[in-house]
């Protein structure tokens, strides 16, 4: 008998510890709460506008699995399964054309935008004179703040048909091209837009790792006898790895979307050039004008959701294999 109320003073002893527990525990997260409400009120407007405009509309992802009826509403719709999504895969032309276009694109702009971008940064950060340097990285960041709304005019200037700078000068020389109908020109017209248009804004970045590089790293590279490339080569260029890593890592989620401005809006929307120029963006864009199937649509988009998704994964797993420093998660 005493043995068993022993055990049982045990039991309750250590319910009252695991309750004590989670009522400190409980006292501890209100109190940490209150007492850093100052950096929750910074927060809010930012986690507003995330609920609003990334989680809230995330809902409509069930349009994706329903032939959508507008008398009935996106709730209300009726359960259609896959048919979304075997009718995106069943148009294999253009299904085939838009996705190669996309990860084409995404490869080419990933490619010299990163190498432009670290070129940039290490040239501005050797400069001797610091403030020329700053008027340079003024003058590349000035493009990105002009719309591709814009852009498509300035493209227009230089190779309309009629108006064409570059269209005029070509007729003028006895070779006359119709930029505008012609598809295997815009590859290279849109990666000059493009690096242009991102690549100075994209390289400040880069530039304020540098700006916090130890000093006497250079230093002492000098003391040794190192010259300016060498330099570079192996101080400035591995300060700058795990950066470039974290950037193409989060660049994988997007791998699947492009930058619908410069595909929808510089082409003008131009059917002739879909074969180069159609990517998955200015499909669904061009989609939600012209057809009512928002099911389709939103299977589509989601498609790319999920490829951007495991992809970025995948990429995750490898640098972990590899570099786990580098790593995101």
């Amino acid at each position: 008998m005493a043995k068993k109320s022993g055990e049982a003073a045990v039991t309750e002893t250590a319910e009252m510890t695991e309750f004590d527990y989670k009522k400190a525990k409980s006292n501890s997260f209100w109190h940490n709460t209150w007492k850093h409400r100052a950096y929750l009120v910074m927060a809010l407007p930012a986690v507003i506008i995330m609920l609003l405009f990334n989680y809230i509309p995330m809902t409509g992802l069930v349009l994706a699995f329903k032939k959508y009826d507008m008398t009935k509403g996106m709730f209300l719709s009726p359960w259609n399964g896959l048919d979304n999504f075997k009718f995106l895969i069943a148009s294999k032309k253009t299904f085939f054309t838009m996705t190669r276009n996309t990860l084409l694109y995404y490869l080419i702009f990933t490619a010299i935008g990163t190498f432009l971008n670290v070129v940039i940064a290490i040239a501005i950060d050797q400069l001797v004179f610091k403030k020329f340097g700053k008027v340079m990285q003024t003058i590349m960041i000035i493009p990105v703040f002009v719309s591709y709304a814009a852009v498509q005019f300035i493209v227009m200037a230089y190779l309309g048909s009629n108006v064409g700078m570059i269209s005029n000068a070509l007729a003028d020389a006895g070779q006359k091209i119709a930029f505008y109908r012609s598809p295997q020109y815009w590859p290279l017209i849109l990666t000059l837009v493009k690096i242009w248009h991102d690549t100075g804004y994209g390289s400040v970045l880069y530039m304020s790792v540098l700006a916090g590089v130890d000093t006497s790293l250079y230093e002492a590279a000098q003391i040794d006898g190192a010259t300016k490339w060498q330099q570079i080569k192996y101080v400035s260029v591995p300060s700058l790895v795990p950066m470039v890593t974290v950037m193409l890592l989060l660049s994988v989620g997007n791998i699947m979307h492009s930058d619908t401005g410069l595909f929808f809006q510089v082409t003008r929307d131009t059917g002739n050039l879909y074969s180069t120029t159609q990517v998955i963006d200015s499909y669904v864009l061009h989609a939600i004008m012209h057809i009512s199937d928002f099911g389709f649509l939103a299977a589509t988009t989601f498609f790319q959701s999920v490829v951007g998704l495991l992809l970025m994964l995948f990429a995750n797993w490898l640098v972990n294999r590899v570099s786990p420093e580098n790593a995101l998660f």
